[in-house]
């Protein structure tokens, strides 16, 4: 008898702590456009309450200036972490107008490391941005209007992923439609999470090109993703994906 209840009691030690282990994360990927709306007004406040809003846990933006004279030499990556009091991690992908044009993470935990590693873009170059934390591993990117690029660029970011034994997430603007032959590569080892709902241009969307995507091994379960109905902020809008694993 003894033994029958230390038998139940520890099944239900066990059963509580994997239930305890839960995680929930929520995931947003947008490009911003530097916060230029398709009124054409710049407003770094807009965009804070667009990201507010969406209580991410992290975030994906794309099209950040860094003091360049186009956006009056304001760090934009750097002003929305400071409205939003979230980690910035920047990666530039090309030398601009007397500063820095390219992606940015932003996240309520502390990375634990944060590096970035060129790709290929033949009207720009473009770059990926790797941000480590303790459960899990986010990578933004804005990838090449070149097709050829984009099918070039799936073999780096497989090899960069691989280096980690801890879930990855890809999040970004890859510039490509469902279905097209750069989405059928990258779906390979990768498993769309955001779906295939339009996302831009921003007033009046007719194509996905912004995703949110996992490694196929890695144990992710979706429980909701949305295109964020947002029509003016950028003429991009917002992609978020809650998770739980």
């Amino acid at each position: 008898m003894y033994k029958h209840i230390l038998l139940s009691l520890l099944a239900a030690i066990i059963f509580g702590s994997t239930n305890a282990q839960s995680y929930q994360l929520r995931v947003m990927s947008y490009n911003i456009r530097n916060a230029k709306g398709l009124d054409e007004a710049t407003n770094y406040r807009r965009i804070t309450d667009i990201l507010q809003i969406s209580k991410a846990d992290v975030i994906a933006l794309q099209e950040l200036d860094s003091v360049t004279y186009r956006s009056k030499q304001v760090d934009v990556l750097q002003k929305l972490s400071e409205l939003t009091g979230m980690f910035a991690m920047y990666a530039p992908a090309i030398d601009y107008n007397g500063g820095k044009y390219g992606v940015g993470v932003l996240s309520k935990e502390k990375p634990l490391s944060v590096r970035y590693v060129s790709l290929p873009g033949r009207e720009e170059k473009r770059v990926l941005l790797l941000v480590e934390f303790e459960r899990y591993v986010f990578l933004c990117t804005h990838l090449s209007l070149t097709e050829e690029d984009r099918i070039n660029t799936v073999n780096i970011i497989n090899h960069e992923a691989a280096a980690f034994n801890k879930p990855v997430i890809l999040a970004g603007d890859l510039n490509d439609l469902p279905g097209s032959s750069f989405m059928q590569s990258l779906q390979q080892r990768w498993k769309l999470l955001s779906g295939e709902a339009s996302t831009f241009p921003a007033d009046r969307p007719d194509r996905c090109i912004d995703y949110i995507l996992m490694r196929k091994q890695d144990p992710f379960k979706v429980r909701s993703a949305i295109v964020m109905e947002e029509p003016v902020a950028s003429d991009h809008r917002p992609v978020l994906v809650e998770l739980e694993w």
